[in-house]
């Protein structure tokens, strides 16, 4: 199976080489690599050049800085680099971080299992990050499903979802898709990534409006949204912190922000969500 990787780099020149040696050193070697420079003032262009200049393999493509959003920035700059790839030519769309080191067997891990299981529609592994000079889990909550920073998808999953969405959320809302559509959403947890830094550090949002902003987009009703932003504020213990949300998510509606999801894909969403809380909370 042939795989398309697109990766999106800001002012990565710290990590990316991390990210690109690994993909060089890959067991399966059939892959094509878009590095995308979402307009970098650093030098991520000449780390770009190393690759791009020695091996055929690897591409880039440049762009105009966009402004920073979660989700929606890097979904954009995916999308440009998906543009001047034809998909017919491959099996396997990917969407990885610049900053994260893969083992040496992870597409061929990967790979087989799209051969071996046709309903895996979306394939990862486990992210890990460095604590005291040692590689340990990253903590997210649920181990079944695959972070952001390594997507791989079935091509043919990934054209039926309708592609990546430039939203906050994009990461949730193609996993719930997927599963609407009858596709699998598989960990491998024996498939260690090492990420380099943190997410969400250069983000200028507050929390608060992240999630309120995060639950609108993904398309919640009220209700469930309400829901959501009570068990934030209980990990927070924090009761100000669920008015807060409330407040952005109101806010988002009030001005009627355009969704990237339809009627019908946001119906799939809060079902997903309604089937999550009574297996959850009310124990059904």
């Amino acid at each position: 199976m042939r795989f398309l990787i697109i990766i999106p780099a800001h002012n990565e020149e710290q990590n990316l080489s991390f990210t690109l040696d690994s993909l060089q050193q890959q067991s399966s070697r059939d892959f094509k690599v878009v590095v995308v420079n979402d307009g970098s003032t650093d030098k991520t262009p000449e780390v770009i050049r190393k690759y791009t200049e020695t091996d055929s393999r690897f591409e880039t493509i440049n762009l105009q800085k966009s402004e920073h959003q979660p989700g929606s920035k890097v979904v954009h700059a995916f999308k440009n680099g998906l543009q001047t790839q034809s998909l017919d030519e491959f099996d396997i769309i990917c969407k990885f971080d610049a900053d994260i080191i893969l083992p040496e067997d992870y597409l061929e891990v990967v790979a087989n299992a799209f051969i071996n299981n046709p309903k895996f529609g979306l394939v990862g592994g486990l992210l890990y990050v460095e604590k005291e000079e040692s590689w340990v889990y990253e903590g997210n909550s649920n181990k079944h499903h695959v972070r952001g920073p390594m997507k791989a998808y079935r091509k043919e999953c990934f054209i039926q979802i309708g592609g990546l969405r430039e939203t906050l959320g994009w990461d949730n809302i193609d996993s719930i898709l997927l599963e609407h559509l009858g596709w699998k959403e598989i960990v491998l947890p024996e498939l260690h990534v090492k990420l380099i830094k943190v997410k969400g550090a250069d983000y200028t949002i507050r929390p608060a409006d992240y999630y309120g902003r995060y639950f609108y987009f993904l398309g919640l009703s009220r209700f469930l949204a309400y829901i959501a932003s009570s068990k934030e504020a209980m990990k927070s213990k924090s009761p100000s912190f669920f008015f807060d949300i409330i407040k952005a998510y109101e806010t988002c509606k009030s001005q009627k922000l355009e969704l990237k999801i339809t009627k019908e894909e946001q119906k799939a969403v809060n079902d997903q969500r309604w089937r999550m809380l009574k297996k959850k909370w009310l124990k059904m």
